[in-house]
């Protein structure tokens, strides 16, 4: 079977974060603003691929000037670098609806290879007839092999922020209505 294009829904996607602050507490935070595609072959999942963006300036962690911090030149220099991206390119079945998608993570232009372990949750059909498709994918990162270094150094030891970044992804797409308008008819 051929692969289908479906694009993110991004009203049903959550790109979620958290790392640690001051060794003890973790701070937790989303990007609201999120695009993307998946060109799957249902048949055949490891012949799939998929690439998405998130706009840097639309991280919330729930407090205004944190938010600012985070999107300053200390950290995302959300002016100069405004998205970061993910290009697939390897998916590996291991076992069941569990798979390992590996690919090109691109923060401040600096990119990296990342695998994430992703479950596919399953394929249905909208209230609006358009097949849909919803996977549940996690990484763990160090934030600093993509240049994001500002940090303060604690008098007790440790530091400020976290170095290792935890990435919960909670993805939604939707085939493009012409799509699913063709296969009904046919």
């Amino acid at each position: 079977m051929a692969t289908t294009t479906f694009n993110l829904d991004p009203a049903h996607t959550d790109v979620t974060f958290s790392t640690k602050h001051m060794m003890v507490t973790t701070v937790r935070g989303k990007f609201n603003t999120v695009d993307g595609v998946l060109n799957l072959d249902l048949e055949n999942p490891t012949a799939s691929s998929g690439s998405f963006t998130v706009q840097t300036a639309s991280i919330d962690t729930g407090v205004d000037q944190r938010d600012a911090h985070l999107c300053s030149a200390d950290f995302f220099d959300a002016e100069k670098h405004p998205e970061m991206r993910f290009t697939s390119t390897a998916v590996e079945s291991k076992g069941g609806d569990d798979y390992r998608v590996t690919g090109d993570l691109t923060i401040k232009d600096v990119t990296r290879k990342v695998a994430f372990d992703v479950e596919y949750l399953g394929l249905y059909q909208s209230m609006a007839g358009a097949r849909r498709a919803g996977f549940h994918a996690t990484t763990k990162i160090s934030r600093e092999d993509f240049g994001l270094t500002w940090n303060v150094a604690l008098e007790s030891g440790g530091w400020l922020v976290g170095k290792e970044v935890k990435i919960e992804i909670d993805l939604a797409v939707e085939e493009p209505a012409k799509v699913a308008e063709a296969a009904a008819s046919a």
